[in-house]
C-alpha cells in the first residue's frame, strides 16, 4: 500500500468539494453585486441576468465534473488525443471569418446562439490529458531528445493557435503547465533548465525591445498588448522625440489605458479590513471600476472592496485548500499517469489564480486570464469544474491499481 493512504481514508474528498462549491457561491454573489448596479442589466428578464446564467453554468459544470468522476481516468486518457485534436480543430475554426466571433479586437469565441464558447479554455484541459498520457511512458524514453521534442510539440500547437487569436494570457499558461508536467514525469532536468533559461532570455529581450526599441525595429504586437506592457512598466506612451502636442496626447492615452488597473487598485485598497459591505462598494456602484470588466477580469477587486482584507483572505484560503488538495492527490496517486495529470491541473489553477489576482494589484500586467470559479463566463466555469473533477477522479481511483 502506498505511503499516506489508509483503508479508512474517505473515498470522496469533501473538503475539496466544499471549497469548490463555496467559491462558486462567492462568485455568483459578487457577480450579482457587480452587475445589478447597472440599470440596463437589472432591467433584463431574470433568466438573462449574469448571476443566473452563472448559476446555470455552475450546475452544468458540476454535472460534467460528476460525470468525469464516473469514468476511470485511465479510460479518459485513452481518448485524450481525440479530445486534443477536437480542441485544435475548434481553435482553428475560431480564426475563420464568419465562424469565429470577434469582440474587443480578438477572435476567441464560437457563437452558439444562446451563448458563446471559448475553445482555448477547453484546449488547456484537453492538452493536460493528452500530455499526461504522453508523459506516462517509461522515464528512460523521456530522456531521448526526439521524445522530449514531441512533448514540446504537443504544447506548441495550441500555444501558437491561441496566440494568433490573439490571447497572450491564455497562450502563456501552457508554458508553466508543460514545464511542471515534464518535471514531475522525470524529464531530464538539463533539458528543462535550458528551456527556462532560453525562455527567460527571449522574454527579457522581447520586453526590452517593446519598451525601448525604435518603432521600425519593434516586435509586432497587437496595439492593446503593447499598451498593457507600457502601462505595467509605467513607460511613457510618447517617444523621446515627440512634440509637446504629441506628448500631451500620449499622456491622455496613458491615463485612459491605465484607468482600469488604477481603479482596481483603489477598490482593493479602499476595502480596508472588513470592507464597505455587500453591494456597498462605491467603486463598483458608481462605475469607477468599469462595469464591463468588474464581474470579469476584476471580480477580485469587487470582493476586496466589499469584504475587505478578511474577505480576500477567505477567498485565498479556499483556493489554498483546492491547490493543496490537488498536490495531495498527486502525491497519493498510484501511478505516473495520475500523478502527472494532477500536477498539470494544479499548475493550471495556480497560474490562473496568481496571474488574475496579480493583475488586480498590479503585480502582473492585464492579460484577461480568468479567476477560476469566480470570474463570469460559461467556458471558464465549465472547464474549471471539469478540471476539478479530474482531481477528484484521481482521488477516487487511487487504490484501484
Amino acid at each position: 500500500m502506498a505511503t499516506g493512504i489508509r483503508d479508512n481514508d474517505p473515498k470522496i474528498d469533501w473538503l475539496f468539494i466544499g471549497s469548490l462549491v463555496a467559491l462558486l457561491m462567492i462568485g455568483v454573489a459578487f457577480i450579482y453585486s457587480a452587475t445589478m448596479v447597472n440599470e440596463s442589466v437589472a432591467s433584463l428578464p431574470w433568466w438573462k441576468q449574469p448571476h443566473i446564467r452563472q448559476i446555470v453554468w455552475a450546475i452544468i459544470g458540476l454535472a460534467g465534473a460528476s460525470f468525469v468522476c464516473l469514468i476511470d481516468y485511465h479510460v479518459l486518457a485513452r481518448f485524450s488525443l481525440l479530445a486534443y485534436w477536437g480542441c485544435i480543430i475548434l481553435l482553428a475554426l475560431v480564426l475563420v471569418p464568419f465562424i469565429g466571433y470577434e469582440q474587443y479586437g480578438a477572435r476567441r469565441w464560437l457563437n452558439l446562439g444562446v451563448s458563446t464558447l471559448q475553445p482555448s479554455e477547453f484546449a488547456k484541459l484537453a492538452f493536460i490529458l493528452a500530455m499526461a498520457h504522453f508523459l506516462s511512458r517509461p522515464v528512460d524514453e523521456l530522456r531521448q531528445p526526439h521524445v522530449f521534442a514531441k512533448g514540446l510539440g504537443l504544447g506548441a500547437l495550441p500555444f501558437m493557435l491561441i496566440m494568433v487569436e490573439p490571447d497572450l494570457g491564455s497562450a502563456l499558461l501552457f508554458v508553466p503547465i508543460v514545464l511542471v508536467m515534464m518535471f514531475v514525469a522525470g524529464a531530464p532536468k538539463r533539458y528543462l533548465l535550458r528551456i527556462v533559461g532560453w525562455s527567460g532570455l527571449l522574454g527579457t529581450l522581447m520586453i526590452l525591445n517593446i519598451l525601448f526599441a525604435p518603432g521600425p525595429f519593434q516586435i509586432k504586437l497587437e496595439e492593446y498588448q503593447r499598451r498593457r506592457l507600457l502601462v505595467y512598466f509605467n513607460q511613457d506612451f510618447a517617444g523621446p522625440n515627440a512634440s509637446p502636442e504629441e506628448k500631451k496626447k500620449a499622456r491622455a492615452e496613458q491615463r485612459k489605458y491605465s484607468y482600469n488597473v488604477r481603479q482596481a487598485m483603489i477598490s482593493v485598497g479602499s476595502g480596508g479590513a472588513w470592507g464597505k459591505g455587500f453591494r456597498q462598494g462605491t467603486q463598483t456602484s458608481l462605475g469607477y471600476l468599469p462595469r464591463g470588466v468588474a464581474h470579469n477580469d476584476f471580480i477580485f477587486s469587487v470582493i476586496a472592496e466589499e469584504k475587505g482584507f478578511i474577505g480576500s483572505v477567505v477567498v485565498l484560503g479556499l483556493y489554498t485548500i483546492v491547490l493543496f488538495s490537488g498536490i495531495r492527490v498527486a502525491g497519493q496517486a498510484r501511478d505516473r499517469l495520475g500523478k502527472i495529470m494532477a500536477a498539470g491541473v494544479v499548475t493550471l489553477f495556480f497560474s490562473q489564480i496568481f496571474i488574475n489576482i496579480g493583475m488586480n494589484i498590479r503585480l502582473m500586467p492585464v492579460t484577461g486570464v480568468p479567476l477560476p470559479l469566480l470570474t463570469y463566463g460559461g467556458s471558464s466555469v465549465l472547464s474549471s469544474l471539469i478540471a476539478a473533477g479530474l482531481i477528484q477522479n484521481i482521488h477516487l481511483y487511487r487504490k484501484a491499481y
